[in-house]
């Protein structure tokens, strides 16, 4: 939504972009203030959020310093850019995941960048191109982690997406004690694609903060799953942007682990989960939240008895076969 946003803001007619109940949670001020400095008109259910209405057209190229690092806001303004009258450049305050930037690229666009700004002029036109989509980096992270957790099993993923900025979860694993292996690395159109075979091993111990946590924001719900079967735990920190997720991931992971057992340190911006525990089987919330439900169907794997997870069917959004894939990886 906030990506299409953008778009939508560059054309002369009117949208109304709408979500499901999880999708409706999420704050839009950060995309509308930005949007609204172009020249768009956009308004919005109280506090910001969806559904939007974008009056859009006649855009204005800005010099966007974002407060919070997000990739969807970025791509949501370069893409405005596109539309714009002079340069929009955006200015973060981490390197967030570039995806967008490597697409418009491969589509013909031309940006520049420079640190931590991404420059684009508009009036560009793109041009159509064939591409492959590659393996989700963010899906497989579950089932990596599954493998993780029990020592001696190997999984390979192949046509898995490796670019850099999202690549970092392969790098915290290996600190974790969990062996890596990567082939037939190759460039599709910009994006990095490859063969990722990972063999399970005794977990050690991780700390995640500052750009690791924002390149992290997505496996972090997994990672915090697996915690408790580590040596010595994981910390997580600068993890604030978890609270605004299609659900309050701190919490929800917070009360999930100690529904099964698990001792968890909740702060602010993040958590800390000691190692060496038993989790048992117990009643999971996933509060409708895809990356909650899959993480701890993750974390029953190794828990003691049977869990049950409310709301389970929230994968779909993202993974709609998840349980069947984990099902068909997991030998009994």
């Amino acid at each position: 939504m906030r990506m299409l946003s953008g778009i939508m803001a560059g054309q002369d007619f009117t949208s109304e972009l709408k979500g499901d109940e999880s999708l409706s949670r999420r704050p839009m001020a950060r995309i509308v203030a930005p949007l609204t400095a172009m020249g768009a008109s956009i308004t919005a259910a109280p506090e910001e959020r969806p559904p939007l209405r974008i009056e859009g057209g006649h855009l204005r190229g800005i010099h966007y310093k974002m407060p919070i690092a997000s990739a969807q806001v970025k791509s949501c303004l370069l893409f405005a850019g596109l539309f714009a009258k002079g340069d929009t450049c955006v200015e973060e305050p981490l390197r967030t995941r570039d995806h967008g930037e490597v697409a418009l690229r491969a589509f013909g666009a031309e940006l520049k960048r420079s640190g931590n700004f991404t420059q684009i002029a508009g009036g560009q036109r793109l041009h159509a191109i064939e591409a492959g989509i590659p393996g989700d980096l963010s899906s497989a992270a579950f089932f990596f982690c599954a493998a993780a957790l029990f020592p001696g099993s190997e999984l390979v993923i192949d046509s898995l997406l490796m670019n850099p900025t999202r690549a970092r979860l392969l790098d915290i694993l290996i600190g974790l004690g969990v062996r890596i292996s990567i082939t037939q690395l190759e460039e599709q159109h910009g994006e990095l694609v490859g063969t990722v075979r990972i063999e399970g091993h005794q977990l050690k111990t991780a700390e995640i903060a500052g750009a690791d946590s924002a390149a992290l924001i997505d496996e972090i719900p997994v990672l915090a799953a697996i915690a408790p079967f580590t040596e010595h735990g994981i910390s997580i920190r600068d993890a604030r942007e978890l609270r605004v997720k299609e659900s309050d991931r701190i919490h929800a992971i917070a009360m999930n682990l100690r529904a099964m057992g698990a001792t968890v340190e909740e702060r602010d911006d993040g958590l800390t989960v000691p190692g060496g525990q038993t989790l048992h089987g117990a009643e999971i919330d996933s509060l409708g939240d895809h990356r909650i439900a899959m993480a701890f169907a993750v974390a029953a794997l190794r828990a003691e008895g049977e869990t049950h997870i409310k709301g389970a069917d929230a994968a779909m959004i993202s993974y709609p076969a998840f349980f069947e894939t984990l099902e068909s990886l997991v030998q009994r």
